[in-house]
């Protein structure tokens, strides 16, 4: 028998652990697991976005391209305007690094010039006997980096005089390779204000007709409709119309800018309508009318950040259309236009088939329009992807 007295409860001692509390003892974590489970939305999207190999070669093909347009002066071996009457239409020239079995460095042979007068045609002959070696970090043509700083410092030239076009020249005599590298500034930078312009628009029309509805809904989506039923080349050809011959250069570079950014708002303001429609009702954005908060502080504190990378993704695959769009508008004849250097501009000098059949370097600004709409695609898609995260690949 028990000695506890009678009707008294029986008691269970307590024993109270003094270790320090660890939470993986009974359900342990893998370190992996807990790295995801603390790191931001962006932080997840980063190491998602790693695992696409043609998204992170095109990235890093990107940021040569904008590294390229950043230092252009430098790196272009020319002024892009200056005029050689000896080279007109020369063809592109060979980089050898051997000469009669001994390795002499990077060289081009020189060109002997003739003209053809059954064809009237300009013809050049390597000469092999002169040999022009490449300069890096010379002297050449001065200019002013980003119009502030006077230099005369490029990447490469030739020497003692000689003229080295890597890309031949055009029908004045001017660098193709010094035009390309300066027409990937603005058809590269045209995207870019473009794609900035539009997300302005889009994300302000669509964010209110997403966050009222209503009639204002109604109003817009009824624009948006008119706006896409209209054909794309009569809308071109009148809004260039509007733009006086009379403007500057930088006048008509921000003219186009508006116009493509006029063009393309529709898609974007759509597609935020529609997440803010499903947004609104959550509790969070009811908390916050409660508070007092604004509409337009509750639209753009609470609600576009919640799919900040689904913006960024449909950045990245509209800038290619932007750059497309330029690139048409100017080899129309109807975008940017001499001085202005773009590669629609290179682009329109090559419309006659005849040309093309006599100078086929004159259509070299296409392969970096080709790789660069190429390498924004694969970054998108990458982009695309690692927007969410949580999804399974």
């Amino acid at each position: 028998m028990s000695d506890q007295p009678a009707g008294e409860q029986p008691t269970v001692g307590r024993f109270v652990s003094e270790a320090p509390f660890d939470p993986y003892a009974v359900d342990p974590v893998s370190p992996q697991q807990e790295r995801y489970s603390r790191a931001s939305q962006w932080q997840l999207m980063w190491w998602k976005f790693r695992e696409h190999k043609l998204a992170m070669v095109s990235a890093v093909v990107l940021l040569i391209f904008y590294v390229i347009v950043a230092f252009a002066e430098f790196i272009a071996p020319y002024d892009y305007t200056q005029r050689d009457p000896r080279a007109i239409f020369q063809p592109p020239v060979q980089v050898r690094l051997v000469h009669d079995g001994a390795f002499i460095g990077p060289f081009v042979y020189g060109l002997d010039r003739s003209l053809n007068m059954e064809t009237l045609k300009r013809e050049y002959t390597p000469n092999r006997q002169e040999v022009v070696p490449l300069r890096f970090f010379c002297r050449s043509d001065e200019y002013r980096m980003w119009g502030l700083v006077r230099a005369d410092r490029h990447l490469f030239c030739g020497t003692d005089g000689n003229r080295v076009y890597l890309l031949g020249t055009d029908r004045l005599g001017r660098d193709m390779l010094s035009r390309i590298i300066h027409g990937a500034r603005v058809s590269l930078t045209i995207g870019l204000v473009g794609v900035a312009f539009s997300f302005v628009l889009g994300i302000a029309i669509g964010g209110v007709a997403g966050y009222f509805g209503g009639w204002v809904d109604y109003v817009v989506q009824r624009v948006i409709e008119v706006l896409q039923c209209i054909p794309t080349i009569p809308l071109w050809l009148a809004l260039s119309a509007i733009m006086p011959v009379t403007w500057s250069p930088l006048a008509v570079y921000f003219g186009i800018t508006i116009i493509l950014g006029l063009l393309d708002w529709t898609g974007l303001a759509r597609a935020v309508r529609s997440k803010l429609l499903a947004l609104r009702e959550e509790e969070y954005v009811l908390a916050a009318q409660l508070m007092g908060a604004s509409p337009g502080r509750i639209v753009v504190r609470h609600l576009i950040p919640s799919f900040y990378s689904h913006l960024i993704a449909s950045a990245t695959i509209a800038v290619p259309g932007m750059i497309l769009g330029e690139t048409a508008l100017s080899f129309l004849g109807l975008g940017l236009r001499p001085p202005i250097t773009s590669w629609g501009v290179l682009l329109n000098e090559a419309q006659n088939i005849s040309v093309v059949v006599l100078y086929p370097w004159l259509m070299l600004p296409v392969v970096p329009v080709v790789i660069v709409i190429i390498a924004f695609n694969f970054m998108g898609d990458g982009l695309r992807d690692a927007a969410d995260p949580y999804s399974d690949d």
